[in-house]
């Protein structure tokens, strides 16, 4: 079921099915082809009636870099991009969709550094476990960006309003213990420990009713979905906007050529 996945495995243990963000060279960058494999690795994991839990955790250093920046850095101002933004609102909302509506609780294993788009994976699994000493942030700021693709539906209803308008408008990132500390995430422990406790957290949920545990989840995602529904239209919409701005052209041009941004306000 899972053999033409090639930017995430798929590996089952017992009831635990574990979702690994594999291109480690890239820090798990989310390019369209992941971004794709996301979209519908939920679906199948649903149909899975094996599966009673799911971990999700990235190969290598870090958990997800975010959204691929070399990527955009190359389409920055170009007709290409343009193209690719129109489908950026469906496709988003795909995403967000269908991993909140699949039935297994998932336990988010934040191995490394989880920034921008991984920061919002992350976030909306049903339990997040960090390390210690990992990095949190939507950083969609300071590459010219809304925090449009998840940021600003999630972080708010985690951490209220007033702080998440903070992290997010300054791409503020927090380790893992001041995440747990801000009620950011559930978990903060050594870094080699996060798969073993989330594994741990796993086993307990496929031990419990399945159902009572599935539709616990539904009901308290019924909020999620709401905030998603409210919120997700306008702030994506904005995102693809600033895609056609100056300041993030420059964004895209100093990170190729390894340099600061000198930001205009156009």
């Amino acid at each position: 079921m899972y053999e033409n996945y090639r930017n995430l495995t798929v590996t089952l243990e017992g009831k635990v099915a574990t979702v690994t963000l594999n291109r480690p060279d890239a820090y798990n960058a989310v390019d369209i082809a992941l971004h794709d494999e996301l979209e519908r690795v939920w679906l199948d994991l649903d149909r899975d009636e094996r599966v009673g839990a799911i971990i999700l955790t990235g190969a290598g250093k870090a958990f997800s870099a975010g959204g691929d920046l070399k990527g955009m850095a190359k389409r920055a101002g170009t007709p290409e991009n343009f193209r690719r933004s129109l489908g950026i609102p469906a496709q988003t909302r795909r995403l967000w969709q269908n991993m909140l509506e699949v039935t297994p609780p998932i336990i988010a294993a934040v191995n490394g550094d989880a920034m921008g788009l991984g920061a919002t994976l992350a976030l909306m699994c049903d339990i997040t476990v960090m390390s210690e000493t990992a990095r949190i942030a939507d950083s969609h700021v300071k590459v010219g960006l809304v925090a449009g693709d998840g940021g600003a539906v999630i972080w708010p209803l985690l951490v209220g309003a007033s702080c998440a308008k903070e992290m997010l408008m300054r791409g503020r990132a927090v380790n893992g213990k001041e995440a747990r500390e801000m009620r950011l995430v559930n978990h903060a422990v050594p870094a080699e420990q996060v798969l073993k406790e989330a594994r741990a957290i796993a086993e307990e949920l496929v031990a419990l009713p399945r159902w009572a545990v599935a539709w616990t989840k539904l009901a308290v995602n019924k909020q999620i979905k709401a905030q998603l529904n409210q919120v997700l239209d306008t702030s994506i919409a904005l995102e693809v906007l600033t895609l056609a701005t100056d300041d993030h052209r420059e964004a895209a041009a100093a990170f190729l050529e390894k340099r600061r941004p000198d930001f205009k306000g156009h």
